[in-house]
């Protein structure tokens, strides 16, 4: 029988004023962590010391390893791991190769609670996968883990992994009230009657969007506040970055679960409707902001070529109160005076039509209380913002499906506009899996150079593929999809060369990048490409980003040797993230080989520890990340 070490904590008080940590050895005696906390006095703090988490080292003493891009060195890999760990790992990932287990694995946990218990379901549980997939249950439970990967190099995002528990036909049915407007259905706007645009329409098929392998997080709209409680969860969330991490680490954010996804879908269309008018008055294919047309030619187009009346003092007003600069048109709208509450949506989004020359919207009608909670939306982003500056926390705004994304982003670009003007504070995320990923990034770009503010990007392949492709099948767009893997993977590479080429040229640290992946060849091309461009590691500018319990073949490794490496860090309650771990077993599935790969090097470890008599291996880690 293996007895099991029970955890102490042994450090020094003479008043919390007074001392800080110098070192955390979070030491394992097979399962259970030994924390040894050494406190030092703050007199004896040096210019060359970097506060961590939990943790201030000389970076003088901080180790580093050599990095092998091949990833099969386990001794490094895996040296922040007990060989219990090591062992659950390789549990979790064959019990995620049975097809039969995932496909089923919401009805066998709901069976397991039943029988078990809730006592002995979360220790089976902590045992397995929640343990290898999930941090903790709160901030105060994360402390070790985000310790540990701190000691070992690498840096957390943090994520309040909880969610509701709703049946297919609850989902659908809050979809339904959340993405038609009560306007439309008074005028029955919902028919066919603009449906050229169809994917800006709901559809049955597709109400409940966790359907369809889908690998990320859903929020449902329930009410104004359930909001206002997401956005309580967000702001706890930041706070616990600012403290636990000492400011290095990001929170992760979705828009869909701070407002009503009906607006969201509206102002895509917006955004629509918007280049297909720009087209059709200047008759170029270009985007707005590349197309560089001077605000006094698209009057003169406006007026010769279409006959419309541009001395009206409506569109007079209207062309006044366009978005632009030296170099041309930015938007035909001040995107910037709606995030910032001064204009209501039916009013802002007027064009002169083509036919009458009259101002008339190309926004579908909304509701007053409508109105109102898109300001209420914009209320919750800008406190969110507001407060992740103020503690210096990065804030990761996750893409979400297409017919919500054109109105992320762009409200993301005016987030940016407002809140990165000194560092990079929010980051907006591209889906490489989407035909017009690059030409979107390169567009965002070319904003922030306009208008000079600081612009982050997350890069990551997608997670809604076989939900998107479907659905354009199914109501009758274009796939937006690219149409391989291989596709995918030169768009990805495509877009982060294109990004740090630009990082490059300007010289002036204003644009930063996180390359969110699993798969290692696109770390090796981005590590590659950082060498050829003479972008260094601690020039903080290009990071990495993979999930915990995933990948951590690459993301130690990275670490270890001085990247600015980041993990998707998931806490809450057991039962509250049991969606989340369905997610996980799924997404492992789908990718076996992956899997195969990672359980083989999990094997291949702890048969390293026993031919060396290091079964009772104890981590103790001296990284300093970047």
């Amino acid at each position: 029988m293996v007895v099991l070490g029970v955890a102490s904590i042994r450090a020094k008080y003479t008043g919390l004023n007074s001392y800080y940590v110098t070192r955390t050895y979070i030491n394992f005696w097979w399962g259970r962590p030994n924390f040894n906390i050494r406190w030092r006095p703050l007199s004896t703090v040096g210019s060359g010391e970097t506060n961590g988490v939990g943790t201030a080292r000389s970076n003088e003493s901080s180790q580093r390893d050599p990095l092998d891009l091949s990833f099969e060195n386990t001794k490094i890999a895996y040296k922040s791991k007990t060989s219990w760990e090591l062992l659950r790992g390789i549990f979790v990932m064959k019990l995620s190769s049975y097809k039969v287990l995932v496909e089923n694995n919401e009805k066998l946990l709901k069976i397991g609670l039943s029988i078990l218990g809730q006592r002995l379901f979360n220790y089976l549980m902590r045992s397995t996968f929640y343990g290898h997939f999930v941090a903790g249950e709160s901030v105060d439970g994360i402390q070790p883990t985000i310790n540990r990967l701190y000691s070992f190099g690498v840096k957390p995002i943090l994520d309040y992994s909880a969610e509701e528990d709703m049946c297919e036909e609850e989902a659908k049915e809050l979809e339904f009230l959340a993405c038609i407007s009560a306007a439309e259905m008074k005028q029955k706007e919902q028919q066919q009657s603009q449906d050229d645009l169809k994917q800006f329409r709901y559809h049955e098929k597709f109400a409940d969007r966790r359907k369809y392998n889908v690998t990320a997080r859903t929020y449902f709209y329930m009410s104004e506040a359930q909001c206002e409680k997401n956005t309580d969860t967000f702001l706890r969330c930041i706070d616990a970055v600012a403290g636990t991490t000492k400011s290095t680490g990001f929170a992760a954010i979705k828009m869909t679960a701070l407002g009503r996804p009906q607006l969201l879908i509206q102002l895509s269309e917006v955004i629509a409707r918007t280049r297909k008018f720009f087209k059709d008055v200047t008759g170029t294919e270009k985007n707005m902001i590349l197309s560089k047309v001077q605000p006094s030619l698209f009057e003169k187009k406006l007026q010769n070529d279409l006959q419309v009346n541009t001395h009206q003092k409506e569109v007079k007003d209207w062309l006044e109160k366009m978005d632009y600069d030296k170099k041309g048109l930015i938007n035909l709208f001040s995107w910037s005076d709606l995030v910032d509450m001064n204009y209501v949506m039916s009013e802002l989004f007027k064009v002169p039509s083509i036919k009458t020359g009259r101002m008339e919207p190309i926004i579908r009608a909304l509701t007053t209380e409508e109105e109102e909670m898109f300001k209420n939306m914009m209320r919750r982003l800008h406190c969110i913002s507001r407060v992740a500056r103020e503690k210096d926390v990065r804030v990761m705004i996750d893409a979400e499906q297409t017919y919500f994304q054109p109105a992320i982003s762009r409200i993301t670009m005016e987030l940016m506009r407002k809140y990165n003007k000194e560092k990079p504070i929010i980051f907006n995320t591209y889906q490489c899996y989407l035909k017009e990923a690059y030409d979107n990034a390169v567009l965002d770009m070319e904003l922030a150079d306009r208008r000079g503010f600081f612009f982050g990007a997350k890069l990551v392949r997608g997670a809604y593929m076989e939900q998107e492709r479907l659905r354009a099948k199914t109501v009758g767009y274009e796939d937006p999809i690219n149409p391989t893997f291989e596709a995918t993977s030169m768009m990805y590479h495509k877009t982060l060369t294109e990004i740090m080429q630009r990082i490059v040229e300007r010289k002036d640290r204003k644009l930063s990048m996180m390359v969110a992946t699993h798969n290692e060849d696109t770390v090796r091309y981005t590590v590659n490409k950082m060498k050829d461009l003479g972008i260094k590691p601690e020039d903080r500018l290009v990071c990495f980003g993979q999930l915990y319990g995933m990948c951590d073949q690459v993301s130690f490794a990275l670490g270890q040797a001085g990247y600015s490496v980041y993990k998707y860090v998931p806490y809450g309650p057991v039962n509250d993230v049991l969606p989340y771990l369905s997610r996980r077993a799924r997404e492992n599935s789908s990718v076996l080989q992956k899997v195969d790969k990672e359980r083989f090097l999990l094997q291949k470890e702890v048969f390293r520890r026993i031919k060396e008599g290091q079964i009772f291996y104890r981590p103790t880690g001296n990284y300093t990340p970047l």
